[in-house]
């Protein structure tokens, strides 16, 4: 779906000087205004508060490189984390420290690690450039959901890892944009061990193949939240029905809503956030991730 709305939502001047952050600049922004909802404050994610390393991850297919971060003391809720199109960049770190600060251990991955390490890009609006879209595509290839399911496992198994992790709480994940079916994944690749999984504005959520994500909720025992945004919602109107039913039918607990915000809405450096949509989800995130 990044593809197909961001010629729609290009706003020209005004969007360039939204976008064009430096990472410097970026971290300021998150620090001074105290982003809202998925890209909320980070409550001092830069002080004694949350501890934070990159980390490399060795997959059945190579070594991954991840951010990873919590609070300083104690054990909590792992998340994984699945970034949009433009990968793990200085946008996600911020958003998992904002979630890191409300008490869980998120790893924020780099989906891309089989072809380069983070960041694969600078910003979103370096995807919307003909040169990001031409590096991003073959990456994108590597991405099958055999690949997506076994780097989840790798991902959980290391989070069980970790001092700061508490193994006796279920793992969570949340994903964006092309990471929201991914979460489903992580789901599925472990199940008596993922608890929630979280999505928002998730592309290929419904496909119609034997693997695609709908119907592989009745193989989890995860609680879902899928947040899908009013564009996504016009043009597959009945992916939300879908949705229902699928987790109806498995008894998976499913909050399923259309959020008054376009696809993107959720990420800070997308042109389609909208602090006060974002806000609400990320408080429902957090309403899931408490039954833990």
């Amino acid at each position: 779906m990044c593809d197909e709305f961001s010629d729609e939502q290009e706003t020209g001047a005004e969007l360039g000087d939204k976008l064009g952050l430096s990472r410097r600049d970026f971290t300021a922004l998150g620090a001074s205004v105290a982003l809202a909802g998925c890209a909320g404050s980070a409550g001092g994610g830069q002080g004694s508060d949350l501890a934070e390393r990159m980390v490399s991850i060795t997959t059945a297919d190579g070594v991954c490189d991840a951010f990873f971060v919590h609070p300083a003391k104690g054990s909590h809720p792992g998340v994984v984390m699945w970034p949009d199109i433009a990968g793990l960049r200085e946008a996600k770190k911020v958003m998992a420290r904002s979630l890191a600060a409300r008490g869980y251990a998120v790893l924020a991955v780099n989906q891309y690690y089989r072809s380069s390490p983070s960041p694969v890009l600078e910003s979103f609006a370096q995807w919307r450039t003909p040169e990001g879209r031409e590096r991003i595509a073959p990456m994108r290839e590597e991405l099958t959901s055999e690949a997506v399911t076994r780097d989840a496992g790798a991902y959980v198994a290391f989070l069980d890892t970790q001092d700061a992790v508490d193994k006796q709480r279920k793992i969570a994940s949340n994903g964006y944009c092309m990471g929201g079916p991914f979460t489903v994944r992580t789901a599925a690749a472990v199940p008596g061990r993922v608890g929630a999984a979280a999505s928002f504005h998730g592309a290929g959520l419904v496909t119609g193949a034997p693997d695609s994500p709908d119907a592989l909720l009745a193989g989890t025992e995860a609680a879902y939240l899928f947040a899908i945004a009013r564009n996504d919602d016009e043009r597959e109107p009945d992916h939300k029905t879908i949705l229902r039913e699928k987790a109806a039918s498995a008894g998976r607990p499913a909050e399923i809503e259309v959020y008054d915000a376009d696809h993107g809405w959720c990420v800070p450096d997308s042109p389609a956030w909208d602090a006060e949509e974002a806000d609400r989800a990320f408080k429902r995130m957090l309403a899931l991730f408490e039954g833990l």
